[in-house]
């Protein structure tokens, strides 16, 4: 399952998000994947997609990081997928 990760960097401070980055990785847990992500041209939010078949492991992840971020976590699929899912009732 694929979800739509949206962190808001506390007080504006993208460079804490980024030193811990630097030093520790991104420390997701085993069964996380990351897929990609963008970052805010103001340096205060990032969008994230990630993998995971476990929620309890993305809250996992959420811990270690939620001293300088707040999140947003979106389940979310594919449009030409959800396309596919209604095409019969189009």
């Amino acid at each position: 399952m694929q979800f739509m990760v949206i962190e808001t960097f506390r007080n504006q401070d993208g460079k804490a998000v980024y030193r811990r980055f630097r030093d520790k990785g991104r420390m997701v847990p085993e069964g996380v994947t990351f897929v990609s992500s963008w970052v805010s041209a103001d340096l205060g939010r990032c969008f994230q997609v990630m993998e995971c078949d476990d929620v309890a492991l993305l809250q996992r992840w959420v811990t270690a990081w939620s001293d300088l971020v707040a999140f947003e976590i979106v389940p979310v699929t594919a449009g030409k997928d959800t396309a596919a899912a209604l095409a019969g009732e189009l």
